[in-house]
């Protein structure tokens, strides 16, 4: 299963691009996180489905100090998941 994410609200100055990695890493979930100029926070998420999606209502806590208002969801077909490594990134600002 690959689902593409937009997290918004208070998700940005306050770790949770590591938060994300370290839990997506722990479940075996491989993808990619990135903060956007819009303030918002992108993430990919690839693996097992229920890891993916205990990997998403996590996401809904955030680390402390985050107040997450929603997350977006669009799966995606995995041949269309293309640039995923092994392992979880976090990504430069886009």
């Amino acid at each position: 299963m690959v689902v593409h994410l937009i997290i918004s609200g208070r998700v940005q100055g306050v770790g949770y691009r590591q938060w994300l990695s370290r839990h997506a890493a722990a479940r075996g979930v491989q993808g990619w996180v990135r903060n956007r100029r819009d303030e918002t926070v992108e993430a990919v998420l690839s693996g097992d489905e229920a890891a993916v999606e205990a990997t998403i209502n996590e996401a809904m806590n955030g680390p402390l100090g985050a107040k997450v208002d929603r997350i977006d969801r669009r799966e995606v077909a995995e041949a269309d998941a293309k640039g995923l490594t092994q392992g979880f990134d976090i990504r430069p600002t886009l």
